[in-house]
């Protein structure tokens, strides 16, 4: 299946998220959409080219089982996620496409999700590349901090 660019941003197209109803992702780790896989062992995670890359060898890392976000993924899937993530960065470094690594999840619309199913981005690095990360980075009050920790730790104990 192709998957068809429904409008474009001033730096990327914006793709479908479903095509047919059918979640994407999933499409691609049945084997009905086209990718390029660079690991599926046939019950872990699914680990292919991003169409898009930010940099050469940009890579999606997603479960098997869809979903939609990071609330819904169970521990195993986690862990399963993150080692093959790292898998990708080492054989990103080996294959000589990187001599750093980022790996990057948005969990929402608002942190940048545009596909409802969980993915793990693995961004191979070099000097000069041009990818930005960028945020309005400030040195915060201590205080400031601590009633962020307070609350976090409150919402860890539910």
């Amino acid at each position: 299946m192709r998957l068809p660019p429904i409008r474009r941003t001033p730096r990327r197209q914006v793709l479908p998220a479903e095509v047919g109803g059918e979640c994407v992702f999933c499409a691609i780790v049945a084997g009905r959409a086209e990718s390029s896989i660079i690991h599926d062992d046939g019950s872990g995670p699914v680990a292919f080219l991003d169409l898009q890359p930010a940099v050469a060898g940009h890579t999606l890392v997603v479960p098997r089982r869809h979903v939609p976000d990071l609330a819904g993924l169970r521990t195993d899937e986690g862990a399963a996620l993150w080692e093959v993530g790292t898998r990708v960065a080492a054989a990103a470094r080996a294959a000589g496409l990187a001599d750093g690594v980022n790996v990057f999840l948005a969990d929402g619309a608002t942190a940048g999700q545009e596909v409802w199913h969980v993915h793990l981005h693995v961004l191979p690095r070099t000097a000069g590349d041009g990818l930005r990360l960028d945020g309005a980075f400030r040195l915060a009050e201590r205080t400031e901090l601590d009633a962020t920790a307070t609350r976090l730790r409150g919402a860890l104990a539910r």
